[in-house]
């Protein structure tokens, strides 16, 4: 895995998963908005980072 991209035939580990997630870092967000009749009645915005502190760091210097 040299090239930094994965194909069906290669087998990576979750730790590996997890180790390039964290060193890189990823944002999630998600909507979700609970009506009644057409009646938006609430509304909620998530947005999560999930990064390592150290890359946490390196990002905002």
């Amino acid at each position: 895995m040299t090239s930094g991209t994965v194909t069906r035939s290669d087998k990576v580990a979750l730790v590996d998963l997890l180790d390039r997630l964290l060193a890189t870092g990823a944002v999630i967000t998600g909507e979700v908005t609970l009506s009644i009749a057409g009646v938006d009645l609430v509304y909620i915005s998530l947005r999560a980072l999930v990064a390592s502190a150290g890359t946490v760091g390196v990002r905002q210097a």
